[in-house]
């Protein structure tokens, strides 16, 4: 007796599109021995099976089980119908539709089947520096529109041969609808020139750039999301050099090196980081250093930590089998601007920087860099949120209508959202100059095209002259302001999917607050839609605005005035005598009189005083660099804290005099420095964990949030995480989104969609 043939019609959502999706879908039919058809479309995949039922229920639960390791799959979604006599399956044309709900893949690392190939001098491939295949290599960055398919992509001027045509049109090929597809033949290329753009020839471009670098040559080379500069980092000179062309001075550079047992060679890495590192999205991952230093001391100078990569693009492999054993690959950029992706544009900006170009001729649509991540208080924490991840979604616990939200102005990024996801941005950069600003513009123009997006409000931060602000304000649609630190507790929910209210702790170092005051040490009662201030640091003058953040004895000054009034002058400390008198004197006249010192109660400005006092740093070359330098200065095994005192109620006033007292007195009896700012961390946590006793007590709160830039420091994060929980606490932290100003986009659309919903 013949067995009933059924049909199905099946739509997959997600991220199913450019990641080898329907060549799996099309050999698990197979296998099942079902007909039909499957085709990409605008909304994700869809598919047309009829065979056997018990076939059918297999390949429903093989398809939701084993799927592409590159594949997230956020609905299957199965109708019976009616058989229509399909004799075998296919793999059928796309076709756009009038909606656009698929979700993209971010770029990735070469995989392993192409490595192989790479270093295989059998293959027609070898050494060709932009080998890829389904599982691997570029996406989000070449990408111009979808469904993504080659003509919308920039490899649309690149007319495959007939061998390359061959694997992409034929269904059980690792190359199959591999829209990067190509080879020597048919594909790009790369070409190295020096600074004046005049070529190099040489049989191996790649090779030859190697050699430049160990001659201690400086290298711009354009990536996956735009050029790196690059320089032997174990070249102190060259190394120098870098950093004065760039006007980097002291901030931490990135390093690349080979394989693992390079990488084990300067950093002391745990399993948990080694995934990390040879994971598909191959994000920079800050690790601490093996002691003594094996690199040149300019790479990272006055940090425990190094930020280490490992290849990720074939031309990197290449290159690296020829060059120096670890090279700095710092973004291609001058400080403060967006990296650079074209050309011509990485000639004009980076010529005066790097001595010679690696460059091709495929063309990079949308800039991404590196994502930056340590593992720290038990999880994965993003830094840097952008190559590897964007543009995968946040999933939110309820649907939001269509909002842009514009972020702050420092480590900006956008945020769109439709139903229940949320797309934040690749990291744009601080918002100070035309260029990022014009990068900020054209990602949200591109995210809103790919994306089929067309936002009903757009979110912005209170402070009105944030250029992110000013871009909302000129926006013809309804507007919602977001105070900074309520955007930040919100975030942290969000991507938690909390809802109800929280305790929320924001600290960061700058944020405007209600009261147009500088906020940054916040206790929040805090909801989607609104919250209550309920405890702050003690306000302090902000001597010069935004120059005390550029030279944190300001701050120091600030602080010490606040607390021994005139007398501070009489305290014997080493800032008093490094910093000139005539400056310290203008300071107080500002202060007293009140001139160009707004009140702050910011824990940024807090840490950089203590790092002024403590001698540690005057002049900050970077943002955060003072509070940087005191975390990394601390003794983690100090556990007294200094005397620390509150005041009133609603809120509560959380004193820095006594703190400030105790650092100064041990700095004034020539205590180690490790062990002041052992204390100064130690007395932030006793503080805190008191607070939110106190608000649990008033509340019956006992869910704690923490956000802001200040939770990038793992002794501040993790003891707090460990105090707070071990009293009770459940303790919600960022692990999708950064918890500095790179996670303050997605905030600002959950408060903005919760204001639509009253």
């Amino acid at each position: 007796m013949a067995k009933t043939v059924v049909a199905k019609e099946i739509a997959v959502g997600g991220i199913v599109q450019g990641i080898g999706f329907r060549p799996f879908i099309y050999q698990l039919a197979e296998h099942f021995g079902l007909a039909g058809e499957v085709s990409n479309t605008s909304t994700g995949v869809y598919i047309f099976l009829e065979g056997l039922s018990e076939n059918l229920d297999a390949f429903l639960h093989d398809l939701q089980t084993k799927p592409p390791v590159l594949a997230i799959i956020t609905y299957v979604e199965a109708t019976d119908t009616v058989p229509k006599g399909f004799k075998q399956f296919s793999i059928i044309k796309s076709e756009a539709g009038p909606a656009r709900a698929t979700l993209i893949s971010p770029d990735v690392s070469v995989c392993l089947d192409c490595l192989k190939e790479l270093f295989d001098p059998r293959d027609r491939r070898y050494r060709y520096p932009f080998i890829n295949c389904t599982n691997c290599g570029p996406r989000y960055t070449i990408i111009n529109d979808i469904p993504y398919d080659r003509p919308k992509t920039s490899m649309a001027g690149f007319t495959m041969c007939p061998q390359c045509q061959g694997e992409y049109e034929r269904p059980a090929d690792r190359r199959f609808h591999a829209q990067p597809n190509a080879c020597p033949v048919c594909g790009p290329q790369v070409q190295l020139l020096d600074n004046q753009g005049n070529a190099i020839f040489h049989p191996d471009p790649l090779a030859h750039t190697g050699e430049l670098l160990k001659q201690g040559h400086i290298a711009a080379i354009k990536g996956l999301g735009g050029f790196h500069l690059a320089a032997d980092a174990n070249n102190s000179r060259a190394v120098s050099l870098l950093r004065r062309r760039k006007h980097r001075e002291e901030k931490p550079l990135a390093v690349m090196v080979p394989d693992m047992d390079a990488a084990r060679e300067l950093a002391k890495i745990s399993p948990e980081e080694e995934a990390l590192l040879t994971g598909f999205r191959r994000p920079i991952v800050l690790l601490r250093k093996r002691l003594p230093e094996a690199l040149a001391p300019e790479t990272a100078p006055n940090n425990r930590y190094i930020g280490l990569m490992l290849p990720y693009t074939p031309l990197h492999y290449v290159l690296m089998e020829h060059s120096p054993k670890a090279l700095v690959m710092t973004s291609g950029n001058l400080s403060d601007e967006p990296i650079c992706i074209d050309n011509q544009d990485a000639f004009a900006r980076l010529g005066h920087i790097a001595d010679f170009f690696l460059v091709h001729n495929r063309d990079i649509y949308l800039r991404s860099d590196d994502s930056i991540v340590r593992h720290s208080a038990g999880d994965t924490r993003f830094m840097r949120r952008s190559r590897g991840y964007v543009p995968v979604p946040v999933f939110l616990k309820a649907k939001a209508p269509p909002i842009l939200a514009c972020g702050a102005l420092l480590k900006n990024t956008v945020c769109l959202t439709r139903g229940d996801q949320a797309f934040v941005s690749q990291h744009i950069g601080d918002l100070e100059n035309l260029e990022t600003l014009d990068f900020f513009r054209l990602t949200i123009n591109h995210l809103q095209r790919i994306l089929d997006i067309k936002p009903r409000v757009v979110a912005h931060d209170l402070h009105p002259d944030y250029l992110s602000t000013v871009f909302a304000k000129e926006l013809d649609l309804p507007k919602v302001a977001v105070q900074h630190h309520h955007a930040h507790i919100v975030s942290c929910m969000a991507e938690n999917q909390v809802e109800g209210e929280v305790i929320g702790l924001a600290l960061d170092g700058t944020g405007l607050g209600t009261d147009r005051a500088i906020w940054g040490g916040e206790v929040l009662i805090c909801g989607m839609r609104d919250f209550t201030r309920a405890a702050h640091f003690s306000y302090v003058a902000m001597p010069g605005g935004n120059m005390a953040v550029r030279e944190p004895w300001r701050m120091a000054i600030s602080h010490l005035k606040n607390a021994f009034g005139k007398a501070f002058l009489d305290i014997k400390l080493p800032l008093v005598d490094t910093v000139d008198y005539a400056g310290i004197q203008t300071i107080d006249q500002m202060i007293t009189r009140s001139i160009n010192a707004p009140p702050t109660s910011s824990t940024g400005r807090l840490f950089d005083a203590v790092a002024a006092i403590a001698g540690l740093r005057n002049v900050a070359s970077y943002d955060g660099q003072a509070a940087m330098e005191l975390e990394m200065a601390a003794d983690p095994g100090e556990d007294r804290p200094y005397e620390w005192a509150l005041e009133g109620e609603d809120p509560m006033v959380l004193l820095t005099a006594p703190i400030i007292r105790g650092v100064a007195r041990d700095v004034e009896q020539g205590r180690p420095v490790s062990e002041v700012a052992g204390r100064f961390h130690a007395t932030l946590v006793q503080v805190f964990v008191h607070v939110c006793q106190v608000l649990r007590t008033k509340t019956r709160l006992n869910r704690v949030a923490l956000s802001g830039g200040s939770f990038q420091n793992v002794l501040l994060l993790t003891g707090l995480t460990r105090e707070l929980e071990g009293r009770g606490f459940e303790v919600i932290t960022h692990k999708i989104c950064p918890t500095n100003d790179g996670g303050l986009s997605l905030g600002q659309a959950m408060v903005a969609a919760a204001s639509m919903d009253q």
